[in-house]
């Protein structure tokens, strides 16, 4: 598979660069991408991004820094796409209306998930694996299912997170006196 026309910046990580298709994007620094990743032209990637396996992000599509994209996660660019003209005749890249999306710094989207063209999603936003995103999500939102909901906070998740590791070293610390 091929790397054509790419910038990248310093420190990219592309795993297996035979097993990847990336043109005409640009892949900024520090990002990681693994193999069977196809990313099309006109596709921007920010600094410290990482790029999971089987991804696909098409045109149009800019995933700002620090995003975590999973497994397997679907990108489209189309709102209403069409193999053919009303006459019967293949369609052009000429013939469809490219509509764009935005995913926000510090998202993380689980494995499995499709992002439908058109939205943008929030800064810190949690999308959940097998998830199908139609409309803006809002920032730090955690959303599930098809059609994708809100239905909590993705901060919420990192409070309890750090209140958890910061009760854990109490407990350590008190253990070992």
């Amino acid at each position: 598979m091929p790397i054509v026309n790419v910038k990248e910046g310093a420190d990219v990580v592309i795993t297996h660069r035979d097993l990847v298709n990336l043109y005409g994007c640009t892949i900024d620094a520090g990002t990681r991408i693994g193999p069977f990743v196809e990313i099309q032209k006109n596709s921007h990637i920010g600094q410290r991004c990482k790029i999971s396996s089987h991804t696909f992000v098409c045109e149009g599509v800019t995933i700002e820094d620090e995003v975590f994209i999973g497994h397997g996660v679907m990108f489209t660019n189309g709102l209403f796409p069409h193999a053919t003209n009303p006459d019967g005749n293949l369609q052009t890249d000429n013939d469809w209306e490219m509509t764009p999306t935005v995913v926000k710094r510090g998202v993380s989207i689980g494995s499995n998930a499709t992002i439908v063209a058109g939205v943008t999603i929030g800064q810190g936003a949690l999308i959940g694996a097998g998830a199908v995103v139609t409309r803006d999500v809002p920032e730090h939102a955690l959303v599930v299912g098809v059609p994708a909901r809100v239905v909590g906070d993705a901060r919420d998740r990192e409070h309890r997170r750090s209140t958890l590791a910061r009760e854990a070293a109490v407990s350590s610390f008190a253990a070992s006196a």
